[in-house]
C-alpha cells in the first residue's frame, strides 16, 4: 500500500502547520522551512506558491499521496456545489478520518494503521482499506479480537488523549466499540485553518 513515510514533523516544518500532534511543541521551538539553506529561500510568496502550500498542507494532513488527492479533487469538481466544499467532504468520509474525529486514535496517521492492520468491520466485514468512502447508515466495528488488544481495552485513555469533540455526523459508543456514520460532515466541522478555495484556484490553472 503505497503512503508519504517522510517524517511527519520536517512535513510540519515544511508546511508551518502542525500535521500531527506531536508537532505543536516542534513548531513552537523551530520556525521556518528544514534545510540547511532554508533561511535564504524565504520570501514574500507569490499567488501560486501560496495555492501550492494550502494544497501540499491538507493533502499531508489527510496523509494522501499527488495521485489520490488529485483524483478527489476531481470527483469534487464534477459534484453539485462548492468544489471545495465537496473536496473536504470527501475528505473527511474516509474511513481513517472517521475512526480518527470518532476518537479512537489521535492522530489520522494512527488511524491508518488501526484501518491497515484490520483491526475494524464495515457494515460487519472485516476491512483494511483507510480509504474507503463512507455514507450514511454505515458502521464501523472494532473486532471481536482485536477489542481484546492492550490498545482498546485502554481505549478511554485513547479518547481522553484526543482533541476531537462532537460531530453532528459521526455517533460513537466506545463502550460497544461502534462508530456509527448518521450524516454528512458540514464544512465548519472540518479544519478551521484550511482555505479550500486556494486548493481549487491551484487545480483550476
Amino acid at each position: 500500500m503505497a503512503r508519504d513515510r517522510a517524517p511527519i514533523v520536517k512535513q510540519s516544518r515544511r508546511e508551518g502547520y502542525a500535521l500531527h500532534p506531536k508537532a505543536h511543541k516542534v513548531l513552537a521551538r523551530k520556525s521556518g522551512i528544514p534545510g540547511e539553506h532554508a533561511h535564504g529561500r524565504q520570501g514574500k510568496m507569490s499567488l501560486y506558491a501560496t495555492q501550492l502550500r494550502e494544497k501540499q498542507k491538507v493533502r499531508r494532513s489527510y496523509g494522501l499521496l499527488e495521485k489520490q488527492f488529485a483524483k478527489l479533487m476531481d470527483l469534487a469538481t464534477r459534484r453539485p456545489g462548492l468544489a471545495g466544499e465537496n473536496l473536504l467532504q470527501l475528505l473527511e468520509l474516509r474511513l481513517d478520518n472517521a475512526v480518527y474525529r470518532a476518537g479512537f486514535a489521535t492522530s489520522r496517521r494512527g488511524a491508518r494503521q488501526l484501518v491497515s492492520h484490520g483491526h475494524f468491520m464495515l457494515n460487519g466485514r472485516r476491512v483494511d482499506i483507510p480509504s474507503i468512502r463512507l455514507k450514511a447508515g454505515d458502521v464501523i466495528t472494532v473486532r471481536p479480537r482485536s477489542q481484546k488488544s492492550d490498545y482498546f481495552t485502554h481505549l478511554d485513555d485513547v479518547l481522553k488523549n484526543s482533541a476531537q469533540g462532537p460531530l453532528s455526523w459521526i455517533k460513537t459508543n466506545p463502550k460497544k466499540f461502534t462508530i456509527e456514520v448518521s450524516g454528512l460532515p458540514k464544512r465548519e466541522e472540518a479544519d478551521p485553518d484550511i482555505n479550500e478555495s486556494l486548493i481549487v484556484e491551484y487545480y483550476s490553472r
